[in-house]
């Protein structure tokens, strides 16, 4: 199989690019690239937990949407970029402390839209949240 990213692959650029904002404050990172899928990690601690001390389905959204926003990105050449234009997430565990672990697998990569399955797991491989994100592709 082909790789379908078209931009250098190393961690510490994958993460100089997305680090920003959000992204950083709730300590997602880009961990594992492989020829057709991008990996993210996210800490469930007190900056990614609800009131009941449960990971919060928007900490959970956010690192399904960072991955497959990077991953994006990452398969258009530098006269485009990817912008989401739906996020659907269904949250199957609860989780209270640990990491979680989100991969973006493209299902479709056409030169207008893009459609990524991501999955969340934590560290002993339970499905934590499952998701679809959509990415318009526009040029620079």
């Amino acid at each position: 199989m082909a790789s379908i990213w078209k931009k250098p692959t190393d961690l510490q650029t994958i993460n100089q690019f997305s680090c920003a904002g959000l992204v950083g404050h709730i300590g997602i990172r880009v961990t594992a690239i492989t020829e057709d899928a991008m990996t993210a990690s996210m800490p469930v601690d007190e900056r990614t937990t609800q009131a009941l001390g449960l990971l919060h389905g928007g900490a959970s959204a956010a690192l399904l949407e960072t991955v497959a926003s990077v991953a994006a990105n990452w398969t258009v050449g530098e006269d485009a970029f990817c912008v989401g234009v739906a996020l659907n997430i269904n949250h199957l565990k609860a989780k209270t402390e640990g990491v979680v672990y989100a991969t973006a697998r493209p299902l479709r990569l056409g030169k207008t839209l893009q459609v990524w399955d991501v999955e969340v797991l934590d560290e002993d491989g339970e499905h934590i949240s499952s998701g679809r994100m959509t990415m318009a592709v526009r040029g620079r």
